[in-house]
């Protein structure tokens, strides 16, 4: 069994569905077959999302955005009498049907209940497609298989019951298409697991079905030094260890969802990073390889906001007042890519969330005084030189530096 993950970016129109199918053909059965939400799509059910959830007039649009895009790829691929039409309009009326409820107060609920649908949408499209073309699959609603917590846009997962659902449902035969990012509670309510989980659930599915392999569909060529983005000259790593993609993946690397690796690494099984453009490129192999360090590996997060919190007192800093910092980021569930302490002040560095922030800065100023600093860029190094860190603090200054043995991270400010 093997299992594939394709993202949005591979499924974005009908041109890379045709290319999906392709690569697809150049495999063996049996196989699991992991799709997003096609190209933007999760982004403009989020707009939809909250449209809805002011109950404005942008909803209609925003909901006719939506169809008018899934339509012009049916159209392109199928003729007007396939069955898929009527597939996708049951998807449609159960999205209209929602959007003329009025909205709970829970803006979370309502986000799984709503961006889960377009994961259903990507992958009837890719199942009739490749029947339509003569590769017989099955499609599969991950939400009965997969099943989670009730915390929604977070949820986690229940290995027990979504193991043993999966192992009776996906037997070793066939092609299977299922979706990735959504499950289900065990009252069949939709929960998301996080932006960017279906590679997570991928991993999921090649953990409980005992795969051969895990590829991710990307692209790029593999995992690279450097987003080409921000950097020139980029290398592709052939070879990484589940240790540096883990690493790797926590500092930011997007290519790697943080959470994949670890079901993998578990049951050592491979996970292959190639790119849909060019399939017959060798990509990058994660999995148990050993070397004695990689080529310097840089990340960066642009729009960051350090938060200083001082003790009102100047008092120093306590673990009850890391307990109760704490707790404010995780209710208001802003997650922290950098911390510094000092005896008389805490330092976390974020992304620029302009409704999170304001909530956390509030309620930290009940009982410290707060301060931020935006318009910042996060520079992480992994197997870092003295010739590395020169190449990017380059009109540059220093706000912040933390490092080990292997991993330096720079918060700077650019004089540009």
């Amino acid at each position: 069994m093997r299992v594939f993950k394709f993202g949005g970016a591979s499924v974005i129109d009908a041109a890379s569905v045709r290319n999906l199918a392709d690569i697809i053909r150049n495999y063996d059965e049996p196989l699991v077959i992991v799709v997003s939400a096609m190209g933007k799509i999760t982004n403009a059910l989020e707009e939809l999302l909250n449209h809805y959830f002011k109950q404005d007039k942008k909803t209609t649009d925003s909901f006719n955005k939506i169809t008018d895009f899934h339509d012009s790829i049916l159209y392109e691929l199928f003729p007007d009498n396939s069955k898929v039409f009527l597939k996708i309009q049951e998807i449609y009326n159960t999205l209209s049907q929602k959007l003329k409820e009025e909205p709970t107060m829970t803006y979370n609920f309502e986000y799984d209940q709503i961006v889960c649908l377009g994961e259903l949408l990507s992958t009837l499209i890719i199942e009739s497609y490749l029947n339509f073309t003569g590769v017989k699959c099955q499609w599969i609603d991950i939400r009965k298989l997969l099943k989670t917590d009730d915390t929604y846009r977070e949820a986690k997962v229940d290995f027990l019951m979504s193991e043993q659902l999966i192992n009776d449902a996906l037997i070793k035969k066939g092609i299977y298409v299922t979706q990735g990012f959504i499950g289900s509670t065990k009252n069949n309510l939709s929960t998301t697991l996080g932006r960017e989980g279906s590679d997570y659930t991928a991993a999921l599915l090649a953990y409980f079905l005992d795969a051969e392999s895990l590829t991710v569909w990307k692209d790029v060529p593999g995992v690279l030094n450097a987003d080409p983005k921000w950097f020139d000259n980029t290398e592709k790593i052939d070879e990484m260890s589940y240790t540096d993609a883990i690493e790797l993946a926590f500092y930011g690397v997007g290519v790697i969802h943080p959470r994949t690796i670890q079901p993998l690494k578990r049951k050592n099984i491979p996970l292959w990073v190639k790119s849909f453009l060019k399939p017959e490129e060798s990509g990058t192999l994660i999995g148990n390889v050993e070397y004695k360090k990689l080529i310097p590996c840089f990340i960066f997060k642009m729009d960051q906001v350090l938060i200083d919190i001082y003790p009102p007192d100047l008092s120093f800093i306590t673990e009850d007042n890391f307990q109760s910092i704490f707790e404010v980021f995780s209710r208001n569930n802003l997650k922290v890519n950098l911390m510094q302490n000092t005896a008389v002040r805490f330092r976390l560095c974020v992304n620029n969330d302009t409704q999170l922030i304001p909530k956390v800065v509030t309620e930290l100023s009940d009982k410290y005084q707060v301060t931020t600093a935006d318009s910042l860029e996060l520079v992480t190094i992994r197997y870092y030189d003295h010739k590395t860190i020169e190449r990017v603090v380059v009109n540059k200054e220093m706000i912040l530096e933390q490092r080990s043995n292997e991993t330096i991270q720079l918060l700077v400010k650019d004089l540009g």
